[in-house]
């Protein structure tokens, strides 16, 4: 598998945890009583919240994910040639994660079906309005189809480096 697929199917990982834990919590709190339908200021909150975990969270284990890589590389070339020096494993390391235009062309291929997800997902909870819903539906529409746009975007961008563009 090679790096861009490894990190890819990391950040989609990232992605599916911070959206459950959000389903968790939010829904939690609103089936227990403990969050009204018409408290805004909670869903606002909690949404804001919960994209601040998920940036975070992204960057903290995107850093993990390059360092445990980055050992990877270094036992596989020790193990294989046992005088390499520190040169020739950053070498290696460079090469592995520099990016070409494929891999730019199946970012804006995937970044095509994330965004087309989070435009239906825009306009069904603006269909919600119109349907006389509340509006913590319209924005748990909005923030879900943002959220789930993001995870076929990455799952998107893995098919296209498995099965090719």
């Amino acid at each position: 598998m090679s790096y861009q697929e490894k990190r890819t199917i990391t950040s989609v990982f990232v992605g599916a945890v911070v959206l459950a834990a959000y389903c968790i919590y939010a829904f939690g709190r609103f089936n227990s009583g403990m969050a009204a339908a018409d408290d805004l200021r909670f869903w606002a909150s909690t949404m804001l919240i919960f994209i601040g975990i998920g940036i975070g969270a992204e960057i903290i284990v995107q850093i993990i994910f390059h360092i445990i890589f980055s050992i990877a590389i270094a036992i596989k070339e020790n193990i294989r040639d046992e005088q390499c020096d520190e040169k020739e494993i950053e070498k290696k390391i460079e090469r592995e994660t520099v990016e070409d235009e494929r891999d730019k062309l199946v970012e804006l291929k995937s970044l095509r079906v994330g965004f087309t997800i989070a435009g239906i997902g825009f306009v069904g909870a603006l269909v919600s309005l119109v349907l006389n819903n509340s509006a913590m539906v319209m924005l748990n529409i909005l923030y879900l189809s943002f959220c789930v746009g993001s995870i076929c975007e990455g799952i998107a961008q893995f098919y296209y480096y498995r099965m090719g563009l």
